[in-house]
């Protein structure tokens, strides 16, 4: 293939800038094509799709407006019900696209709190999937004041909680592409020390723009059923410029040791290609599936992540396997200038490491297993659920209208409103009288009107006593789906996510089975051995498992979210934390895995000595390792500062595995272990190589080529 590039370069050039091109018109029109909401087959799902037909955003968390009344008055005082008639009537005139049920306007005593000193005004949005921001929650509180003079007038909500209390300012693709391109070219000058640290940012920006138009092409493809959400093109965007540096980085260091030791440039290509593109190559096929087994999961966010995935990594590897090759082969030696440090060289700090690792392999192998199991134990602890809203922020304008509402004797419940659905509007005041007698709920409201009965249905509005979808929900919902007739459908914004978490995770044994079957016939196909893939498939497992470890310990017990974004523990972690951060992980983490193992696989075969193997596979990748694992962390890191707590969770989670994976993972366990399997490492029986098509493993002696002094005994 390298030769191919090499005798076609101009052609490969002028394809790839071709697509760079298209790709550069076509990204503006991205995001455009990309849908939010989520779509799944679920009887929330249903409902919420029912109303909003006819009811548009009802279904979403309602924004609530907490009044206090003046003192020494109450809604029955004279004269406050024709303030507050007004009130509703300046809403309705200044903002009449929102739906809002007041006292007012429906008499319903649970909207009245504080022994009739207080009351609330519950609003929602006209457009499904939409929320109340705080600046309308803002201008409702202030029109209240107004409307009642002497009265206290405060606005809170989920979606004003949250974003009230993110990182102040707009974050964009765009812009964390480049704090992650800066941190990623840094490192790149201080692996090579030379121009050549460019051309993985090059490379990485045409995958990137590749990469883009892909999923441009891809919302044409595939089903409505299944949108892509707006999250993808974060995801594309980020995860491919860590990955495509990280497989460029790979190649190119390769490169320079051929040219090192010698070889013509063309030659220097060629050899790169055949051991270390084989890697990339290797690597990008397993990050592909490991990404794309997210669509067994029956939640149209998940799938539309799973399908996107399968091109993150296999565009990159197109890329470096492509154009890559055939840049170097025309200017690579001019871009290897000024040549600082020692490049084509066994790094001697790695050197050092390895021989030490090998040596005390069972202290090595406790320590890194102890951390590991440290941090998983922490992940039992795990709470997969929505934040409370007291999580969601502890200071600000809108806590204060989530205490207000609390000390008027509210439930935090009324947060997250559930909406039912009555096929026929003459049943909703039944319906409403029936749920109000549940001791899980504050009340039921019927409200009437052309905004809340329309085509002979209607809609009824239940206020929970406990914040559905949370850890502290309580059995408010169930008793409403138990409690309401036959044909009447319940819905709610926390409903759905609560059935998001049952389809979700219900798919999760069959994904994690996929994954480890996949991952372990490529590795046993790859490095010809049976230990070593069933090794790296339950090390990843657990290093996941460890990962999640440390989302439970800053997110869900908040140690250092305070420092790092200024806001409280969660209490939970998002409901798609955990099956997103598997799905990516589990792949990329294969990436340091192959890059490492591949090494000590060229090493052994050569030498025939496993501890031979494992000194050269660290010793050459180990700098190059820790460098790619710094670059994918930038580009998370850099992810972290989005304004959506589910994709901070998502970033900060997965550059810390990153990590983790990396040093404790691969720099320490993993040359631990196989120093300690020995030859075991190898074993290969006759029928696995059938089945894989190879021959069998141990059948010739390694090749004797030069050999790499080692001052450690063979295993």
């Amino acid at each position: 293939m390298s030769r191919w590039v090499v005798r076609h370069r101009l052609v490969v050039g002028l394809v790839w800038l071709a697509i760079t091109g298209v790709g550069l018109l076509l990204a503006p029109s991205v995001s455009g094509r990309l849908k939010s909401g989520i779509h799944l087959n679920t009887a929330a799902y249903t409902a919420n799709e029912q109303i909003a037909r006819q009811y548009g955003g009802s279904a979403s968390d309602t924004g609530v407006v907490v009044i206090d009344l003046p003192n020494g008055t109450t809604v029955t005082s004279k004269g406050m019900a024709a303030k507050l008639r007004g009130l509703d009537a300046q809403i309705a005139k200044a903002m009449p696209a929102l739906r809002e049920i007041s006292y007012a306007s429906t008499g319903n005593q649970a909207l009245v709190g504080n022994g009739g000193r207080s009351t609330i005004l519950l609003v929602y949005p006209p457009v499904a999937g939409s929320d109340i921001p705080g600046p309308v929650l803002d201008r409702l509180a202030a029109a209240a004041r107004v409307a009642v003079p002497g009265a206290t007038a405060h606005g809170t909500g989920i979606n004003a909680l949250a974003s009230g209390n993110a990182s102040s300012g707009k974050s964009s693709v765009v812009t964390e592409l480049l704090v992650g391109a800066l941190a990623a070219l840094i490192v790149l000058a201080w692996v090579f020390g030379s121009f050549l640290a460019l051309l993985p940012l090059i490379m990485a920006l045409i995958s990137v723009l590749t990469m883009q138009l892909f999923i441009y092409a891809l919302t044409f493809v595939v089903p409505s059923g299944t949108p892509f959400n707006p999250a993808v093109q974060y995801i594309v965007a980020l995860l491919g410029l860590g990955l495509s540096i990280d497989y460029s980085l790979l190649i190119v260091n390769r490169w320079r040791e051929e040219r090192a030791v010698g070889r013509p440039n063309a030659e220097a290509v060629r050899a790169a290609m055949q051991r270390a593109g084989h890697a990339v190559m290797f690597s990008g096929i397993t990050a592909s599936l490991g990404l794309f087994a997210l669509i067994v999961v029956p939640v149209s966010l998940v799938r539309g992540i799973g399908i996107s995935g399968l091109f993150i990594p296999s565009t990159a590897t197109l890329v470096a396997l492509t154009l890559l090759p055939a840049v170097l082969s025309k200017m690579g030696p001019r871009l290897d200038w000024p040549r600082r440090g020692a490049s084509g060289k066994a790094s001697r700090f790695w050197t050092w490491w390895s021989g030490q690792v090998i040596r005390h392999r069972v202290v090595a192998a406790v320590c890194g297993l102890a951390i590991l199991f440290g941090l998983t134990g922490a992940a039992a602890t795990m709470n997969v659920a929505q934040p409370t809203g007291s999580a969601l922020a502890s200071s600000g304008p809108y806590a204060d209208g989530l205490h207000a509402l609390e000390a008027d004797g509210f439930p935090s419940g009324t947060l997250t409103t559930i909406p039912i659905w009555v096929p026929s509007a003459g049943q909703a005041g039944a319906v409403a009288t029936s749920l109000s007698g549940l001791s899980s709920v504050r009340g039921a409201i019927a409200p009437t009107g052309p905004s809340w009965q329309r085509g002979g249905n209607g809609l009824v509005v239940v206020l929970p006593n406990h914040q559905i979808g949370t850890s502290h929900a309580g059995t408010s919902l169930s008793d409403v789906r138990r409690t309401v007739p036959q044909g009447v459908l319940v819905g709610g914004h926390a409903a759905q996510q609560i059935d998001e978490v049952n389809s979700t995770y219900g798919a999760f044994p069959l994904m994690f089975g996929l994954v480890a079957l996949v991952t372990f016939l490529l590795l046993a196909r790859g490095l010809r051995s049976i230990l070593l893939p069933a090794k790296a498939v339950l090390l990843n497992a657990v290093s996941v498992a460890a990962t999640y470890g440390v989302v439970v310990l800053v997110w869900q017990h908040g140690i250092g979210t305070q420092s790092l974004w200024g806001v409280s523990g969660t209490g939970s972690v998002d409901t798609f934390v955990p099956m997103l951060m598997f799905g990516f992980l589990f792949g990329i983490s294969m990436d340091y895995e192959v890059f490492i193992l591949a090494r000590v696989r060229e090493g052994y075969d050569r030498t025939g000595s496993t501890h031979e193997g494992i000194v050269e596979g660290v010793s050459r990748t180990g700098r190059l390792v820790t460098s790619a694992a710094l670059i994918l962390f930038f580009s998370l890191a850099s992810l972290a500062s989005a304004n959506d707590i589910t994709v901070r969770e998502l970033a900060s989670g997965m550059a810390a595995g990153v990590l983790l994976d990396a040093v404790v993972v691969r720099m320490l366990l993993l040359p631990a272990l196989v120093s300690l399997f020995g030859k075991a490492n190898w074993w290969m029986p006759g029928w696995a190589a059938r089945l894989l098509r190879l021959p069998r493993a141990g059948t010739s002696e390694p090749t004797p080529r030069e050999r790499i002094p080692v001052n450690v005994g063979d295993a």
